[in-house]
């Protein structure tokens, strides 16, 4: 096989992710197979399998891409001006504008990760991640005296992370669930 330019490298892999994702979301992580990701990505068994041996490695792999894309989103949470409102437009993007089918994958890897220990193994680690970095932004926020200094931020960290779950599983698995009417409402009680 040809050795390809880094930047066509990048955009391959994350094409293979990209139908990955897709196929998941859709079929099932036991009912898709490596061929129905090769098919949906439009790429040979053989370079596919030059960047992910297996559906579980493949499950790291977007697992990876999306915990760097939400640290680079808490990067900028913890420099806004107005954190209430910069939490707002973090509900808005992944509950609101991202497409279902990606709040179904996270829904298929949390039911997978029962079953799997390596795919379990993959998602308590993005799960941690993602409770360490909205517990590290409330301590950040208490110590600059930008949230009640009596606040528990572990607690807020978890109330946060149930809230999202549970809106996570609202929009994978109810077709008309308006994600939108329901985010004042929550906004509020984040308040």
């Amino acid at each position: 096989m040809p050795k390809l330019k880094p930047d066509t490298h990048r955009a391959r892999r994350e094409q293979i992710l990209d139908a990955a994702e897709r196929c998941f979301s859709t079929t099932g992580f036991h009912r898709t197979t490596m061929q129905d990701i090769c098919k949906a990505a439009g790429v040979s068994p053989g370079a596919l399998y030059v960047y992910f041996d297996s559906k579980e490695a493949l499950i790291a792999g977007i697992s990876e891409r999306d915990r760097a894309e939400f640290a680079e989103r808490m990067e900028m949470l913890a420099t806004a001006p107005d954190l209430l409102k910069a939490l707002s437009a973090l509900g808005e993007k992944y509950f609101v504008e991202e497409p279902a089918h990606k709040r179904r994958m996270c829904v298929e890897i949390g039911i997978e990760s029962t079953r799997n220990a390596r795919v379990g193994e993959i998602y308590r680690g993005v799960d941690g991640f993602v409770r360490k970095s909205f517990r590290d932004l409330f301590q950040r926020m208490k110590d600059a005296g930008r949230i009640a200094p009596d606040a528990d931020v572990d607690m807020l960290a978890t109330i946060l992370m149930l809230i999202g779950d549970g809106m996570f599983w609202r929009r994978a698995v109810h077709a008309d669930f308006d994600a939108k009417a329901v985010m004042p409402a929550v906004n509020s009680v984040l308040a």
